[in-house]
């Protein structure tokens, strides 16, 4: 039996926990939601990165945790690598924006990107993007947009924002076509945003390919916890979540009720 832990800035990461889920169903899982720091997006890359730390000591020490999953791309671009740093021993996944999947798809060369600020800022964004970029045997370009406050809107589930939000952020993304091909591939680079993917839909038509990274990010993880030894010390370890929230839990505990189908209580931990 593993354990593996599971951490965002809130509820957006259990787009991620629902793909573990579904690929690895035997595990046990510890999700935690930053709630007190959220959103990371819009925070320095310093906060992030210190957050980042706290929590994983946090779950490594109080929950023994086999690996780590970061389920966050902004925490992922600025505090992944000195997490590795730290803990060289031990299997941290992360998440970024699948860029790499969405080349592979596009028609038209022209990839939308939906994202935090703190991530389209980070330079392990930009890294990702020029390797792809130069790197492509025809012409290719990725479109990115900043989306301030959408995460926010989907962890308040205020759907009259998360509309408002999605319809502008679209549009500047189509305005970015000007002397470019039409966008025919959307990449949704926040792990919040899958759960904003209806009101995209309905925005962008059936036409264009919306890419997350969820699955992905399962497969990555069912394979470094294949590597590691079983546990001696796993009495008492079931197959199952724990829900965990450095502020309210409830929203926490609605959101995994509602979209995963959870029916799990939050409790509140401090790190």
């Amino acid at each position: 039996m593993k354990t593996v832990g599971v951490f965002d800035s809130g509820v957006g990461g259990l787009s991620v926990l629902r793909a573990l889920l579904a690929e690895m169903p035997q595990a046990h899982y510890v999700y935690l939601a930053d709630g007190a720091h959220a959103p990371y997006g819009e925070r320095s890359p310093l906060q992030v990165a210190e957050r980042a730390h706290r929590i994983t000591d946090g779950l490594r020490h109080h929950f023994g945790i086999d690996a780590l999953v970061v389920a966050c791309n902004t925490a992922t671009a600025l505090a992944i690598e000195g997490l590795r740093a730290e803990h060289p021993e031990w299997p941290i996944v992360g998440v970024e924006p699948a860029l790499k999947p969405a080349a592979a798809l596009t028609r038209t060369g022209h990839v939308g990107v939906m994202a935090t600020r703190g991530t389209v800022e980070s330079d392990r964004y930009a890294r990702l993007r020029e390797r792809l970029e130069g790197g492509s045997g025809s012409p290719l370009h990725f479109s990115s947009q900043a989306c301030d406050g959408l995460a926010d809107a989907i962890e308040r589930d205020d759907k009259a924002a998360i509309q408002t939000l999605c319809k502008r952020y679209w549009e500047a993304l189509k305005a970015s076509e000007k002397n470019l091909p039409e966008i025919d591939t959307l990449v949704l680079g926040c792990t919040h945003y899958p759960f904003a993917a209806d009101e995209l839909r309905a925005l962008i038509g059936p036409e264009v390919a919306l890419v997350e990274t969820g699955a992905p990010v399962a497969r990555r993880t069912q394979a470094v916890l294949k590597d590691l030894p079983a546990r001696k010390h796993g009495s008492g370890v079931h197959p199952g979540v724990t829900l965990l929230s450095t502020g309210d839990p409830q929203p926490l505990a609605r959101a995994a009720h509602r979209w995963l189908g959870l029916d799990v209580s939050g409790q509140q931990f401090t790190c």
